[in-house]
């Protein structure tokens, strides 16, 4: 009797300690102890996955970690589910199958960590690929006005200049076959020492024999050419090369300094400009080159031959002359302060020009009264700093107007017109009127302001104080 009751013993002694054992490590003799029976937990595991970890799977995973080694479900063998002669599943096979789930629940737990992460993919507004192109937002488009639509227009695109960007494309020996204006020879340099640029004029060549549309000019041969340089847009501080006589191959060798910052200097245009003198008649363009100094190396400097290309200003300006108006009304007294003038005229081929000013005083169409200045020798750049006085009465003031002329002084002939303007009632431009309605504005206050000279012809036309004097 003692026997069978030791089998017994031993054999669920055996079976204890395997179902231990086999628990670990996931044998088949595990499947047959009562510990691994299917518990609640395990059955709800196959439903939705629980908002919190069971606590035999957190002990699972404890165990993991002290180092034991970890099985992922791959290592698991899968035993195919077989039924039972009654068509209902056995024990074995349910415990089979939990058991199967717990362990890919338990190898996808390690995996994860203990915070969530979130992935989140940056939103896309299109496919992007080589044929594709992303997806632009569209923009409202504004219904123009007939004033809108026609302001625009950029005149400079239409008028004779506009040639420029066909010009930027050909080479020196095609602008110079196709104007035959002939070519310049010239240089820069600039100075990080003394932070001034030095532009060089050297010499010129080839250029054509003068063109006199009034028929006055004697010599018809040569030219009698000289250089403007200015640094644009600033085409009011020029120089100027002398005149050299009668030669279609001059040699200026003449040196200019432009006082400019470096990083200034390299957003200005160099434009160098050749110009055919003539006493009798009105100085002829004949060609200009320009050079964008933001494509050159200005420290380290060079020498150019570039083709002459034609310029839509055919005709040079007079210059330009700063005067200052002040009137007293208690003394009944218009005073006016010639100060200077600038890049006038040219009227002598050798000694540049003799300049002086002439100040009339027209009352109504009557001339009143008559003033001018001294004259400077050689120079197109005078300093005269001379004060007149007009006596006005404060009632007649509206009525009066100011004829300034400025001429080159010939001792030989008749003085060399240069240029005029009007100031007063009848002015010859907007910037002479506004000129004139300032000083009526400001009494007893000095009102300075520069002034471009115009023509006689443009002056008789438009104002009738100019055709009063002479």
């Amino acid at each position: 009797q003692l026997e069978p009751l030791n089998e017994g013993f031993l054999s669920r002694l055996s079976d204890l300690l395997l179902c231990r054992w086999t628990c670990r490590h996931c044998c088949q003799k595990c499947y047959e102890s009562s510990c691994c029976q299917s518990s609640e937990d395990e059955v709800e595991i196959l439903g939705p996955f629980p908002a919190q970890t069971p606590p035999w799977l957190m002990a699972s995973r404890s165990s993991d970690k002290d180092g034991d080694s970890v099985h992922t479900a791959s290592e698991v063998p899968l035993t195919p589910r077989t039924n039972s002669p009654d068509g209902r599943r056995s024990s074995s096979d349910t415990s089979k199958s939990t058991y199967s789930l717990t362990r890919r629940i338990s190898s996808l737990e390690s995996r994860r960590p203990s915070s969530p992460l979130i992935d989140i993919k940056p939103i896309e507004f299109g496919v992007l690929s080589a044929k594709k192109e992303p997806i632009q937002p569209s923009v409202l488009r504004r219904t123009y006005t007939p004033d809108d639509y026609f302001r625009k227009f950029e005149p400079h695109l239409y008028s004779l200049d506009s040639s420029s960007d066909d010009v930027d494309s050909l080479t020196d020996e095609e602008i110079l076959s196709k104007y035959q204006l002939g070519m310049l020879h010239f240089s820069t340099q600039y100075d990080l020492l003394h932070n001034h640029l030095t532009v060089r004029v050297i010499e010129a060549r080839d250029l054509p024999p003068p063109i006199s549309h009034d028929g006055s000019r004697q010599d018809m041969a040569h030219s009698n050419p000289y250089v403007k340089i200015c640094l644009l847009p600033d085409q009011k501080n020029s120089k100027q090369t002398g005149v050299k006589r009668k030669t279609q191959k001059p040699v200026f060798e003449e040196r200019y300094t432009f006082e400019i910052p470096f990083l200034e200097a390299q957003r200005r245009t160099l434009l160098l400009t050749v110009v055919d003198f003539d006493k009798f008649s009105r100085h002829c363009v004949i060609g200009k080159v320009s050079v964008p100094l933001c494509e050159v190396d200005l420290v380290k400097g060079g020498h150019w031959w570039k083709a002459l290309i034609p310029s839509s200003q055919n005709e040079v300006e007079l210059g330009e002359l700063l005067l200052s108006l002040n009137y007293l009304p208690s003394a009944g007294r218009l005073n006016v302060d010639v100060i200077r003038a600038k890049q006038l005229l040219q009227t002598d081929v050798s000694q540049g020009s003799d300049p002086f000013v002439k100040i009339q005083l027209v009352h109504g169409l009557k001339l009143v009264k008559t003033k001018k200045t001294s004259f400077l020798r050689g120079t197109i750049d005078p300093f005269y700093n001379e004060s007149f006085s007009f006596k006005v009465p404060q009632e007649e003031l509206e009525n009066a107007s100011l004829v300034f002329t400025v001429f080159g002084h010939n001792m030989k002939s008749s003085n060399d017109f240069i240029g005029r303007i009007v100031i007063g009632q009848y002015s010859s431009g907007p910037s002479e009127s506004n000129h004139w309605r300032r000083m009526l504005n400001t009494h007893r206050t000095a009102v300075e302001q520069w002034h471009s000279l115009r023509s006689r012809a443009e002056c008789d036309r438009v104002s009738p104080a100019s055709l009063e004097v002479t």
